[in-house]
């Protein structure tokens, strides 16, 4: 008999098993409220949010022309 673990979401008991395709959760439905919950920032991991000066200014910059770049060539109003 395989080792059963309760869903996160409801509880529920749930077969650890390859068959068992949402494992840990017993559905889709409670994984996508999981998803859910850390979009929205229910569920948080503990500690210091980072800090911007951890990022290379040379390389935070690359990154900001090119959004910008993309952002110019998706809009509507730069045609």
């Amino acid at each position: 008999m395989p080792t059963s673990v309760p869903c996160p979401n409801c509880g529920k008991a749930v077969p650890w098993a390859p068959e068992s395709r949402w494992r840990p959760f017993c559905s889709e439905r409670c994984r996508l409220i999981d998803l859910g919950d850390w979009f929205d920032e229910a569920h948080r991991i503990a500690g210091e949010p980072g800090l911007d000066s951890d990022v290379d200014p040379a390389v935070d910059a690359n990154l900001d022309a090119d959004t910008a770049a993309n952002e110019e060539e998706r809009s509507p109003f730069f045609h």
